[in-house]
């Protein structure tokens, strides 16, 4: 019997995808570079640090240019105040995610399902509590060195972060042939810290390298999540002769050398 495979989108079996954190100006730039080459990336913001300019630092940026800025990107919580939540009670951690989550929908009028850790700590309470939230992804600040998908989406360790050899990294990805599984390269950090090392050349030539290229899927954190949430609910026949879709999202599989397009609400047959 043939393998019955669930690919990317456009039956791609590689995906790329950038988190960035906290919003100062910076993140234009990055915009522009992700823009130019066509990568996709979710910004992780605290409603509370919009429109702050502290003497000595980078601005962030205002709350009136986020929904034009991030447009055909994601904006994601980072908590109100970028609280250590693994040092709050329950009904701080609520109020941190909550009350940042109702100010950021407000000005991109759509639903944020997703969050960064704030310091990168978690605990086994706060993943409760975030689930609990209907907060679905969260990513740690945890390299795995690695180009797989999470077990658990709000333990979403990154490939690494962009001084993290980014360019080997890519090129070790762009070589990879083996495609028995879905391979995601994810990358994290602070769009600031390429003002504070001077590096941008480092973002540039990795966004040229990777970018741009018809064999990869470029999707935002939320988009990875919920493509392979929707894939999982794909209803197989048990002898595997078609599946249903149950889903509002096209599912894209392949069963042996043969690629099968899946609508949503539809079911497919296979040769």
């Amino acid at each position: 019997m043939s393998q019955l495979y669930i690919c990317f989108p456009n039956w791609t079996y590689k995906a790329v995808t950038l988190s960035y954190d906290d919003g100062r100006i910076s993140d234009r730039r990055l915009v522009s570079i992700c823009n130019q080459y066509k990568l996709k990336a979710t910004f992780h913001l605290c409603d509370s640090f919009l429109d702050q300019h502290k003497e000595g630092e980078l601005p962030f940026i205002s709350r009136k240019e986020v929904n034009t800025l991030y447009e055909g990107h994601e904006v994601s919580n980072h908590t109100l105040n970028h609280s250590t939540l693994t040092r709050s009670p329950c009904e701080h951690i609520i109020s941190e995610v909550v009350e940042n989550r109702k100010a950021l929908e407000k000005l991109v009028a759509y639903p944020i399902k997703g969050l960064s850790y704030p310091n990168g700590v978690y605990n086994s309470h706060v993943t409760q509590i975030l689930r609990a939230l209907g907060i679905k992804y969260s990513r740690t600040c945890l390299a795995s060195h690695r180009f797989h998908l999470p077990d658990d989406y709000l333990l979403w360790h990154p490939t690494c972060h962009h001084n993290d050899d980014i360019l080997q990294k890519a090129e070790t990805f762009l070589q990879v042939s083996y495609n028995q599984r879905l391979l995601l390269f994810y990358v994290w950090g602070h769009s600031y810290e390429f003002e504070r090392d001077d590096n941008w050349e480092v973002i540039e030539a990795f966004a040229q390298k990777i970018g741009n290229r018809p064999d990869i899927w470029y999707a935002t954190n939320l988009e990875i999540y919920d493509y392979m949430h929707k894939a999982s609910l794909l209803e197989c026949f048990g002898d595997e002769h078609g599946a249903y879709n149950p889903t509002d999202t096209m599912i894209w599989l392949t069963k042996g050398e043969t690629r099968y397009q899946i609508g949503p609400g539809q079911t497919v047959f296979f040769e």
